[in-house]
């Protein structure tokens, strides 16, 4: 059975090429579980293996793997830094024990840094910092620790110092050991034991005592000590520093050159000696089914067994693949309980995920992230458990999409295409498909254009059918702004028998209220059978609509009068006269068309809300309200739909990739004239 103490449980953090994936493949080779060193740019890393990821030099998904280093067990989950996939890292957060932050020693902290530190820190997760890039022209390692000190909500405490930068980067000092290593040449991560420098003894003894007091600062004994003294010792610094992370307190910092390979041994270490265990963590709660009972998670491999899926991928040869997080107990067997879905599934194997390889395993304790293919019931979020110990746990709530397109395929394609969706679904829960039933348009909503446009490149490959997309149609309905009466009669004598129905209808408006039909029909001057015909009418007339051929709303319609003939009357009469009262009156009552209005609260940084107020009226938008929160400003807004289709796109270059929003339906307005005169015109072109 496996020590959980010994097992590690690591997501890699950061914002897009902030060079968390080379910082993977260079932990993986100095550990020895690769056997040379990949890169990102030429496309040969082991993490990024995905032909979009290779192409896009990105990382789209969650990928996962897992080395042995000083007899711990590290399980690394490296995930995506682009804000079209921060669901990925979302979830990856909510499952690990401990992540490493990368930030680069170049670009240093940017704007979507701190939604990354946000991540970290309000999921109390103990983190350690990784300066990466320190070999690049114009890398600062203080000035980005300065950094991250003023602006993120991590307290960054450097236990390394650098030996240089740039292409002087040689080595790093221990500042808790007080001892230098330089780097040796083979770029397979060993390190030299020598002396600090002579000209960085005087810093390295300021970032010392540095150190010494931020760890001092979070114990009672400890602080007490070193106010006496001066001075902790060895010892004092490990457990103090330990404990602090633990604690959310303090982010050890340490820099490197993933690329050449330099200080990575360190970040293994560090790993291994600060970050927590699963049994060191605090046990995961969840309830008991059916309850609100609170149920622990005990993070020790004889316990009940528990564990959380938090991604699902799907293969068009393997089938589904469900990828799940073990948080107490040891799984073994072929089997498991969904307490969400409530039903026992099997599974043939159990495995580990290792890049684009999967390594089977026998069983599997706290803290490692296994796999299982083709369940038949769970999904993402769903608890996995023994069916007598039963427990849900809790899940993050995906991201809700914010941007949407028509999808379509070629002639005959379309079944292939929409089934091919729906497995994607199951993969990525930021990812939604609806059917517009007013339009007949099939839509898939995203986090953003590439988002979509990756869904649909990757659809392409793995099942063979293209995806098209294109800006959906705009919903537009028409109704009516007062009240008017018309006759409509159908009269038609051809030879035989005739077509006679006449009716007299009034019509206004009944806002919010859709449609409303009153027969006040008196003496049978229609008889009965004949009157529903008329409402018929009247409803496919609204359904083709009057004014554009848009669906006519909020309508009350008063057959009030009428007549017939015994022989030519018949339901089909009637039902003409009624659709031709009605499209009589609708012009005479103020035909008008209506366009939906979206609720639309957008999150910016305090030096953005000009530039985004300017352009929500720009968008005929009106501000409902503004307020701030920790997170930056809170602006509430109402969008008409046609002017906040591509909204996404232009947030981003707004506001430099920091401004977030949602985005839904609200009601519907009256059109401007002067657009609805454009909108009416391009309609009837269309229609013609």
């Amino acid at each position: 059975m496996q020590d959980t103490t010994m097992v590690r449980n690591v997501a890699l953090i950061g914002h897009g090429n902030s060079g968390k994936t080379s910082l993977a493949e260079a932990m993986l080779y100095t550990a020895g579980k690769i056997n040379r060193l990949g890169k990102v740019d030429d496309g040969s890393a082991s993490m990024d293996f995905d032909e979009e990821e290779i192409s896009r030099t990105i990382s789209i998904s969650t990928s996962f793997n897992n080395y042995r280093w000083k007899k711990h067990d590290v399980y690394l989950i490296d995930t995506p830094g682009e804000d079209s996939f921060f669901n990925e890292t979302i979830f990856a957060a909510h499952i690990c024990d401990s992540a490493l932050f990368a930030i680069g020693a170049v670009a240093g902290v940017r704007g979507q840094t701190k939604k990354f530190a946000d991540l970290i820190a309000d999921n109390s997760v103990p983190s350690v910092i990784v300066i990466t890039n320190m070999d690049r022209e114009r890398a600062d390692f203080a000035q980005t620790v300065e950094q991250i000190k003023d602006q993120l909500p991590l307290r960054a405490v450097p236990v390394f110092q650098p030996i240089g930068a740039e292409d002087q980067f040689n080595g790093i000092v221990d500042l808790i050991a007080n001892t230098a290593y330089l780097f040796d040449d083979t770029g397979k991560g060993g390190l030299k034991e020598t002396g600090v420098p002579d000209d960085l003894a005087d810093e390295v003894a300021v970032q010392r005592e540095s150190l010494m007091e931020s760890i001092a600062e979070t114990d009672e004994e400890l602080i007490e000590k070193f106010l006496e003294e001066g001075e902790l010792s060895r010892e004092e610094m490990v457990a103090g520093l330990k404990k602090a992370v633990l604690a959310g307190e303090i982010s050890p910092v340490c820099p490197v050159s993933s690329t050449l390979n330099k200080g990575t041994a360190a970040v293994l270490d560090l790993i291994n000696d600060y970050l927590p265990s699963p049994a060191e963590c605090q046990p995961r709660q969840g309830i008991k089914p059916g309850s609100d009972e609170p149920l622990t998670c005990a993070p020790v491999a004889d316990a009940p067994f528990a564990g959380l899926v938090f991604k699902t991928m799907a293969d068009p040869y393997a089938g589904r693949l469900t990828i799940f997080r073990v948080f107490s107990g040891t799984l073994s067997g072929e089997s498991f309980y969904n307490a969400n879905k409530k039903c026992q599934e099997r599974f043939g194997h159990l495995f580990l995920i290792e890049g684009k390889e999967q390594r089977p395993v026998d069983s599997a304790g706290p803290g490692m992230i296994v796999a299982v293919a083709k369940l038949k019931e769970t999904t993402t979020g769903d608890t996995l458990c023994n069916s007598d110990n039963q427990i849900i746990l809790p899940a993050p709530d995906p991201l809700a999409p914010v941007i949407t397109y028509a999808v379509s395929a070629k002639k005959g394609e379309e079944e292939k295409l929409f089934g091919s969706i729906s497995k994607m679904l199951d993969e990525d829960l930021s990812l939604k498909m609806s059917r517009q039933q007013q339009t007949g348009e099939t839509l898939v909503s995203g986090m953003s254009q590439v988002h979509l446009e990756v869904v649909g490149n990757r659809i392409k490959k793995k099942f063979g059918v293209e995806m098209e997309l294109s800006l959906p149609k705009i919903p537009y309905m028409e109704t009516i702004r007062g009240s008017a009466k018309a006759q409509g009669r159908h009269k038609k004598q051809s030879g035989g028998r005739g077509q006679f129905g006449d009716c007299w209808i009034e019509i206004s408006p009944i806002p919010g209220e859709k449609f409303e039909f009153v027969d006040q029909i008196v003496g049978g001057v229609i008889p009965q059978q004949y009157r529903p015909a008329v409402e018929k009418g009247i409803i496919e007339a609204m359904e083709r609509g009057v004014l554009a051929g848009y669906p006519v709303t909020d309508v009350k319609v008063v057959l009030y009068d009428g007549s017939y003939h015994t022989v030519d009357s018949s339901e089909m009469a009637f039902k003409i006269a009624g659709s031709l009262g009605f499209k009589k009156a609708a012009p005479e009552a103020g035909l008008v068309l209506l366009e939906p209005i979206m609720n639309i609260v957008i999150t910016v940084h305090k030096d953005s809300v000009g530039d985004v107020m300017g352009d929500l009226n720009s968008r005929r938008g009106k501000v409902m309200g503004m307020d701030s929160s920790p997170k930056g400003e809170i602006i509430t807004a109402q969008v008409p739909m046609a002017e906040s289709q591509t909204y996404a796109n232009e947030l981003t270059s707004m506001t430099g990739g920091l401004g977030s929003f949602s985005i839904e339906f609200s009601h519907y307005e009256e059109v401007p004239a002067q657009i609805a005169e454009k909108v009416v015109a391009a309609r009837n072109a269309e229609q013609s």
